[in-house]
């Protein structure tokens, strides 16, 4: 896992990325792939910055968790990056153009991989890829 399992931890990578790219400081790769995302999302800056990171996001609160969901932008550039599983930057590709928005696409993608690791978690095992890749390529159609 590249952010290890520490909530605290993460969250103030990413406190600590969008700090950085606020001030125009040095960042690492990984850093500036977590500024990327949080730029992309106004939304969510009071919650990268606003001193409460140790917030709970509940889905029966109505609350969407700013840090997962920007994780999971993470995990499809990650995925489109190295063609794993095999096809989805070409799926990437044709969603991004259909839209006219790579942004777009991803949003569409997460879903998705939302689902593919909730079927996972609840069955306790590894993610379908092939079931995650059908899902993926029908966004296209």
């Amino acid at each position: 896992m590249i952010f290890g399992e520490d909530r605290a931890q993460l969250r103030t990578m990413y406190a600590e990325a969008w700090r950085k790219q606020c001030e125009r400081l040095p960042m690492s790769p990984l850093e500036v792939q977590i500024a990327a995302v949080i730029e992309l999302h106004p939304e969510y800056h009071a919650d990268v910055t606003g001193g409460h990171l140790d917030r709970n996001y509940t889905p029966d609160g109505g609350q969407t968790n700013p840090f997962l969901h920007m994780g999971l932008h993470l995990g499809i550039r990650e995925q489109v990056a190295t063609n794993r599983p095999p096809g989805i930057a070409r799926i990437h590709e044709a969603l991004a153009a259909k839209l006219g928005d790579a942004h777009a696409a991803e949003h569409r993608m997460i879903d998705c991989l939302a689902e593919a690791l909730w079927e996972a978690q609840n069955q306790n095992r590894a993610p379908d890829e092939e079931k995650y890749l059908d899902r993926l390529q029908r966004l296209t159609r």
